[in-house]
């Protein structure tokens, strides 16, 4: 069976570094990349229906300029003989990153770190240090 890296993708610079690492680890091991943009979505419980229509399509938008983020990045990895998936979903970035990476029985989960600040590179990023302590699997935290 072929390992599955999850690596979170966004389209940043960050995101590009862990795509790079992942990439070359992939092309070495045969391992399928499966690529991973969560937008940070919370449901809030008092709207008009007006507000929930706009809301809606707010959403919709922003689900098809992820994926067209996703897909050329996608399309030219393919090209290049990769073996690659992927999926926009919208909700807690940590939560859904370990989700997918249970649904996809990845064998680890690929991440840029974020911060620019001493302070914010100590930190890791709440993302990195969420998926450190809660991740299913092995998380990389590329720098």
């Amino acid at each position: 069976m072929t390992d599955i890296y999850v690596v979170g993708f966004d389209g940043t610079p960050h995101s590009q570094r862990a795509l790079d690492y992942a990439v070359a680890r992939a092309r070495k091991s045969g391992a399928q990349l499966h690529l991973v943009n969560v937008l940070e979505w919370s449901a809030y419980s008092f709207h008009t229906p007006e507000e929930l229509a706009e809301r809606h399509g707010r959403r919709e938008q922003e689900l098809a300029r992820a994926n067209d983020t996703l897909q050329p990045v996608v399309d030219k990895l393919t090209a290049d003989g990769l073996n690659v998936t992927s999926e926009v979903r919208h909700g807690h970035a940590g939560e859904l990153i370990c989700k997918i990476a249970e649904e996809k029985k990845a064998a680890q989960i690929v991440i840029g770190r974020t911060g620019e600040s001493l302070l914010a590179l100590r930190l890791l990023g709440g993302l990195a240090l969420t998926l450190a302590q809660v991740a299913p699997v092995p998380v990389t935290i590329v720098p």
